[in-house]
């Protein structure tokens, strides 16, 4: 491998050292609360909430707090959000289950470290809404499919990824159910959660039914953040990571067969791993995730290790944001670092 062209100036062990991502996604999100993912100004909403989320580890409140209230104002009346905005603009009106259900990691997230149960309550409305969405696509076996077109038509497959998500999601949602006594929305949620955790846990010819996925990073090292308890799955995903995807001293590939590491799936696996207990390898994904930086030490989405070049030339809101998250995983910097690597609600 041919050394990386920018020395990265990232202390992942403190929060003044990711200081400088923090003021990054800040800066380029809108007067409407929108964080941009894309070049274009475009975003997705579970892009946006994973730029809120670096925000809320930071102490970025008040502009954490717009981009919920983006959600809050953007939501449709069935509790979806549509795939693709520009600000407040729908851009593609197709509606993906996992990204309703998110808004709950993130206000949970946030309440971790505010502590104030009064916003819990101010953002129980879209939480149950986004979640319910969801839910009415669940099937008997516990998946969730993952998407409803613009004409209404639902697309009946299942993304382990996005599965995953939305796992933690309702587990986010049942652990805000405590802290607001909702005993009849708990009771009924767990029941929901438990049947989707079983499909992750055992899910032959339950998911990717239209289209194989399996060459993508993510479908392995999330089940593990979704939430999953089975030993023995999480040791299968976990050779599979280290045999197909990690490649050593660089970081994690995107997908299987292209000699791409991204900055994202490197620091969300490092999460994989650090809830499992493997905190040196953890450290070691984090560290080679913050490595890959532009000349301000800014993450670019990722290193072509063939060519040894950033590809594309990006700094995705969102690919900072997993930095930070992962940051706080490994270090313990807030009252929020457990957020992926405990389950957080009470059994």
């Amino acid at each position: 491998m041919k050394e990386l062209p920018h020395i990265s100036q990232i202390d992942p062990s403190s929060l003044n050292g990711l200081d400088h991502l923090g003021k990054f996604i800040a800066k380029i999100q809108h007067f409407s609360g929108a964080i941009p993912s894309n070049p274009d100004g475009s975003h997705d909403p579970w892009d946006h909430l994973e730029a809120v989320m670096g925000l809320i580890t930071l102490g970025y409140d008040e502009q954490a707090l717009k981009g919920l209230d983006w959600m809050v104002r953007n939501q449709n009346d069935d509790g979806s959000w549509y795939d693709l905005y520009q600000d407040d603009q729908p851009l593609e009106l197709n509606k993906q289950t996992n990204y309703s259900a998110y808004i709950a990691v993130a206000v949970w997230h946030f309440y971790l470290l505010n502590k104030d149960i009064n916003f819990l309550q101010t953002f129980w409305e879209p939480i149950k809404k986004g979640i319910l969405f969801s839910l009415s696509l669940q099937h008997a076996n516990g998946a969730i499919a993952w998407n409803i077109d613009e004409f209404g038509k639902i697309d009946e497959d299942y993304l382990l990824t996005g599965c995953s998500s939305i796992a933690k999601s309702l587990e986010c949602a049942i652990a805000i159910c405590q802290i607001l006594e909702l005993s009849s929305f708990e009771s009924a949620w767990k029941n929901r959660h438990a049947k989707l955790i079983m499909a992750l846990e055992k899910p032959s010819k339950i998911f990717d039914l239209k289209k194989d996925r399996s060459r993508f990073s993510m479908d392995w090292y999330y089940p593990i953040l979704g939430g999953i308890h089975s030993k023995q799955r999480i040791a299968s995903l976990l050779t599979n990571i280290e045999d197909t995807f990690w490649e050593k001293g660089i970081g994690i590939k995107c997908v299987s067969n292209e000699p791409w590491v991204t900055v994202a799936e490197t620091s969300e696996c490092s999460i994989a791993f650090k809830r499992v207990g493997e905190d040196k390898v953890a450290l070691e994904l984090l560290h080679n995730a913050i490595s890959i930086v532009d000349k301000k030490s800014i993450p670019y989405m990722g290193w072509q290790f063939h060519e040894n070049i950033y590809w594309p030339e990006e700094t995705p809101s969102w690919t900072a944001a997993a930095c930070i998250l992962a940051a706080d995983a490994n270090y313990q910097l807030t009252s929020g670092a457990d957020l992926f690597i405990k389950k957080q609600f009470k059994s």
